[in-house]
């Protein structure tokens, strides 16, 4: 299954969970995740199913001022 992640295509094998795109990705917390923005908790993120064609938005705090 193909994916967009930050508009960036990412092949998954199916069936394939947001954790395991993120391992893929190998991010380091925190960070927020959507897909077809949608919010989902991280505690969600194993129970999460992706989907053919799902837009993944991967999103990292900014500190300062």
């Amino acid at each position: 299954m193909k994916v967009l992640i930050n508009g960036h295509a990412l092949e998954l094998p199916a069936p394939a969970t947001l954790a395991d795109a993120v391992a893929q990705l190998e991010l380091k917390p925190p960070f927020a995740a959507a897909i077809n923005l949608q919010f989902i908790p991280n505690t969600q993120y194993h129970h999460t199913p992706l989907n053919d064609a799902d837009q993944i938005d991967l999103i990292a705090p900014v500190t300062g001022g």
